[in-house]
């Protein structure tokens, strides 16, 4: 601790409380979530199964969201039990406030106060603008935007004054802005906006907002879609400086990131995780 003049070198003697946190961490191997609760909407399958079971990997119990895909919201639970985490699956439509309020009130009797919310749920819809339709539009914005909108609401409360990470999946076509994309890139850019909105109003309530904007990720819904293994997935792969699509495994470490105190001083950011495509 002493410098060359026989003086405290305050560089080396002062740890700051995260700092010293985090070497505890290290050295008893603790767990970055341990006793924290959150909640992950669409969750039972693609990136939102990926997040919720790295989340149950490092100590947090899970709620996993789900609103038809009951078998995959079951599986998903199955495997973090099995892997000596906790998880329960509620159902839910986040666009329908009394669905949202019965999702808060059974995470907190199953396992307290909220910590973490990954706002995962989305749909997507592409074609050509003669195509839109007002129910092709109010079914993209209503579960991405009001659902998302709806869902932070009732975190907010459940955080209370301890305040809490939330996290918001949103897309990196808000970059890229594909043709036929027009009402899910709009969906996304209010996401973003969203997120750098929220994180300066709830930042003075120790609630910190993030967004990742994936890039196209190998999930059921891009092959329901029918984007893996089509032409315009080998077209994509030629942009992407990595050379590939993502995996789930490819988000759900920088998920992990933002619902820890790793990130403690992150608020606002919108992190692209694209292989290096925009």
């Amino acid at each position: 601790m002493l410098s060359n003049s026989g003086t405290i070198d305050p560089k080396k003697f002062l740890l700051s409380e995260r700092s010293f946190r985090l070497k505890t961490e290290r050295l008893f191997d603790m767990k970055k979530l341990e006793n924290k609760v959150a909640v992950v909407t669409g969750a039972s399958k693609g990136i939102g199964a990926g997040i919720a079971k790295s989340l149950a990997a490092e100590g947090a119990a899970v709620i996993v969201n789900y609103a038809s895909a009951k078998e995959g919201a079951e599986k998903v639970v199955a495997d973090i039990v099995a892997a000596g985490g906790k998880a329960v699956a509620v159902q839910g439509d986040v666009s329908k406030p009394a669905d949202v309020e019965r999702l808060f009130a059974e995470t907190e009797a199953a396992f307290g106060a909220v910590d973490v919310l990954v706002n995962n749920a989305g749909v997507y819809e592409f074609g050509a603008i003669e195509a839109i339709t007002e129910e092709h539009y109010h079914r993209q914005f209503n579960i991405n935007v009001l659902g998302l909108l709806l869902v932070t609401q009732a975190a907010v409360k459940s955080f209370g004054e301890r305040g809490g990470s939330i996290i918001n999946i949103s897309s990196t076509v808000t970059r890229i802005t594909p043709p036929g994309s027009a009402v899910y890139t709009a969906t996304k850019g209010a996401v973003d906006a969203i997120t750098q909105v929220l994180s300066k109003e709830l930042g003075p309530k120790k609630i910190r907002v993030n967004a990742i904007n994936p890039g196209m990720v190998e999930t059921e819904g891009a092959i329901t879609a029918g984007f893996i293994g089509s032409d315009f997935q080998k077209q994509l792969e030629t942009q992407v400086p990595l050379g590939r699509i993502g995996q789930p495994e490819d988000i759900s470490p920088i998920a992990v990131f933002l619902a820890s105190e790793d990130s403690g001083w992150l608020t606002g950011e919108i992190l692209i995780a694209s292989g290096g495509h925009r």
